[in-house]
């Protein structure tokens, strides 16, 4: 499986002083993006699109991957929203709210969850329901995991278990 840069640098505070499963309300991630930028290009590929012009909203359904930079995201269904000038004119993207099973995958990390939120200005995720964040033989699972891509760090939260790579010969 090809695994997440944004999410590449998985440190916790507990894996200092436990050596195994970790329960806890919320735990530190820190991730290493290295030259992540959300000044970035943002490319969207899906089996089909529909956009409402009213709205400043468009949906991408079936096999939906947005790409920017390493940074990939996929999912069943990617609501694209518009940000707005102060003339009311398009002026790119705001944010990306994926539903149906959302991956989100960079050169050395993976993360699973039901729906996620990219905020493109902010350079931040933050992925709900069910997460798993795998990064070599480390897993962190929680209910909801908020990543900010450009100080590669994130925090998960909700009930969170991880299991640590074995320290046997």
């Amino acid at each position: 499986m090809h695994v997440p840069r944004f999410l590449s640098a998985i440190v916790l505070t507990a894996a200092l002083c436990f050596s195994g499963p970790v329960l806890a309300q919320g735990a530190d991630v820190a991730l290493g993006l290295g030259g992540f930028s959300p000044d970035q290009p943002v490319e969207v590929t899906a089996d089909s699109l529909s956009v409402d012009q009213a709205t400043g909203r468009a949906v991408f359904n079936g096999n939906v991957l947005v790409v920017q930079g390493e940074v990939r995201m996929s999912a069943g269904e990617i609501v694209v929203i518009y940000a707005t000038d102060e003339g009311g004119a398009p002026s790119g993207i705001s944010e990306l709210r994926a539903t149906g099973g959302v991956t989100v995958v960079t050169p050395t990390d993976a993360a699973e969850a039901r729906e996620a939120v990219y905020v493109i200005e902010s350079g931040s995720v933050t992925m709900s329901g069910d997460v798993l964040l795998t990064q070599g033989q480390t897993a962190l699972a929680g209910e909801r995991l908020v990543l900010d891509l450009e100080a590669g760090s994130g925090r998960m939260e909700g009930r969170v278990r991880t299991v640590f790579g074995g320290g046997g010969n």
